[in-house]
């Protein structure tokens, strides 16, 4: 049976890193690489990345039960922060459980100066399709990623 369950959150964070450190996170493939990943009973199995308005990002992964999860995305604004202005991301992205499509989702990034570090907002709208149940673990994901991030604008 068809149906759309519709869903959004925010996520705010504060961190010593620069704003321009916290873009190129996002931005350089190799910065990402050490952050944005699925957790240790996962395995990467296919990654592009190609960090430009227009341009598509996939991430697949295997999970120890078998079970396959697909993210690809698509940016749709990308604006570095600049001297006293904002930098902003904003996608979108499907996400995918064994090639069954589970969510439609936008994401915007707002990226600003903060004293001396930088303020991080994150909001998400998102779609669960036809009976997905997400029951708050996009959100609970998306929180674990960025304590990743954050992890890795230390080292």
């Amino acid at each position: 049976m068809r149906s759309v369950t519709h869903a959004s959150f925010t996520i705010t964070r504060r961190w010593k890193a620069s704003p321009a450190r916290v873009f190129a996170a996002f931005a350089d493939q190799k910065q990402k690489d050490k952050w944005f990943a699925g957790p240790g009973s996962w395995t990467e199995v296919e990654r592009s990345f190609d960090f430009r308005e227009g341009g598509f990002e996939t991430l697949t992964g295997k999970w120890n039960t078998g079970m396959v999860t697909r993210f690809d995305c698509v940016y749709r604004d990308i604006v570095a922060p600049a001297k006293g202005e904002p930098g902003r991301i904003i996608y979108s992205y499907n996400m995918f459980v064994d090639e069954k499509k589970i969510s439609v989702s936008q994401a915007a990034i707002e990226i600003m100066a903060d004293g001396d570090g930088a303020k991080f907002v994150l909001t998400e709208y998102g779609d669960y399709l036809d009976g997905y149940e997400d029951n708050g673990s996009r959100e609970h994901g998306t929180n674990a990623l960025m304590d990743a991030l954050e992890k890795s604008l230390s080292s």
